[in-house]
């Protein structure tokens, strides 16, 4: 496997295991302290969470299969993050501030990598 495809793939499981453990912890605990609609809105969220853990995994387990999956998947990852700023700049960086900026910045980040990493894969396959 080229170091490229091996960098998405680690991408990919440690964007699986936040989505994994982040969408439980949401449906689980939901958003207390609000209104029903937004508790709902908080609990269906961490339903679509959890669910692209499960995409992701499956994508990192099966990386010699998946091209455009990568491209999407990297592409979800930034939305998120771009919620996140949105968020921020709205209403304000939640506390304590270095766990939501610890939250934040591999989503900026990891998209850029997995997509560098990915192109570069395939770019080498198809030129081999």
């Amino acid at each position: 496997m080229p170091a490229s495809q091996r960098i998405v793939q680690i991408c990919l499981f440690l964007v699986a295991a936040i989505a994994l453990f982040g969408g439980t912890v949401q449906m689980l605990m939901g958003q207390p302290e609000t209104t029903p609609r937004l508790d709902n809105l908080h609990r269906f969220m961490g339903g679509v969470y959890l669910a692209m853990g499960v995409i992701c995994a499956w994508a990192a387990i099966t990386i010699r299969q998946q091209r455009t999956l990568v491209y999407l998947i990297a592409f979800v990852v930034l939305m998120a993050a771009v919620g996140r700023l949105i968020s921020i700049a709205t209403v304000g960086l939640p506390e304590p501030a270095s766990v939501w900026l610890g939250y934040l910045i591999p989503e900026l980040v990891f998209p850029f990598v997995i997509v560098a990493a990915q192109w570069a894969t395939h770019r080498n396959s198809t030129s081999a």
